[in-house]
């Protein structure tokens, strides 16, 4: 579901309260994003996960999202990463069909190489390409941000508080032992130890700006440019409030390079990604020619 003034509430479970509540809104009021091929390997560990994007796959998973969520179609569906053993346009190719036979509406990608990109969007039009981007993930910025500006697509940021880091996950409260949090590099150890300063300069900033911490973390996101969307994942209504609150914040051309130096890339210690799942980041996303 989709705020019209770029921040969007991510995915939630639905369980019958949900769908329920789904039926007491117009269906045309509501933005309805889901996704599909990210498979859970047998007696895999968290993070250990394949990927299915055959033509076939993607239409009996639209269709099984269709009769869950009891909606005749689904607004912006996407795979959830991209499955490098089938052409994108094999993929693509089922989608577009989708679309014709009205399931869906629009299609967008997660993860994807700029080639993906660039084949997936001239089979059918990207709407959207979600991507992690946050103060302390901005690989994307030299390749993907082009390439999504000069075809027109929308770029959706997932975790853009950086796992909740930059809502002081961890840092104001230690995680819970079961938390999957520990997983990641950025978390662990000496890592976490070191990138704590970069929380706690922000936080410094935030004062400045009369504002949370993460709220000046999302707002420096949104004034990255109209097009980029971030969805903060949150289960408390006082944290969707805190979040929508970034919208009123505005900061200069020297507020931004000062929140940039306060979270310099080079001193992010760790990687952004769980070692079972960097292989399914973005700059490996490149599938087979269709001629191969």
């Amino acid at each position: 579901m989709e705020e019209k003034a770029q921040i969007e509430i991510p995915r939630v479970t639905l369980g019958s309260q949900g769908l329920e509540a789904l039926k007491q809104l117009p269906r045309e009021k509501i933005q309805l994003a889901t996704k599909f091929g990210l498979v859970k390997l047998e007696g895999g560990r968290y993070g250990q996960q394949g990927v299915r994007g055959s033509p076939e796959y993607a239409r009996k998973c639209c269709e099984a999202s269709l009769k869950r969520l009891e909606v005749d179609y689904i607004d912006l569906y996407y795979p959830h990463r991209i499955d490098v053993t089938v052409p994108i346009e094999d993929t693509m190719g089922e989608l577009k069909k989708l679309v014709e036979e009205g399931k869906i509406k629009y299609i967008g990608l997660s993860e994807a190489s700029v080639d993906t990109i660039r084949r997936a969007h001239a089979v059918h039009p990207i709407t959207a390409v979600q991507m992690e981007y946050s103060l302390w993930a901005r690989d994307i910025e030299d390749e993907i941000v082009p390439v999504c500006r000069e075809l027109g697509i929308g770029i959706v940021a997932y975790s853009p508080l950086g796992r909740g880091f930059f809502a002081g996950k961890a840092v104001l409260e230690p995680l819970p032992p079961e938390s999957v949090l520990s997983m990641f590099p950025r978390f662990s150890g000496e890592n976490f130890e070191k990138n704590k300063n970069l929380y706690k300069k922000l936080a410094s900033l935030a004062e400045k700006h009369a504002c949370t911490t993460p709220q000046l973390a999302l707002a420096w996101l949104l004034h990255q440019g109209g097009d980029i969307v971030p969805i903060p994942g949150t289960t408390k209504v006082r944290n969707l409030d805190n979040n929508i609150g970034s919208l009123a914040i505005k900061l200069s051309e020297d507020d931004l390079k000062e929140i940039c130096d306060a979270v310099p890339i080079d001193e992010v210690v760790g990687a952004r990604q769980i070692a079972a799942l960097s292989h399914l980041a973005w700059n490996f996303a490149n599938t087979p020619s269709r001629n191969n």
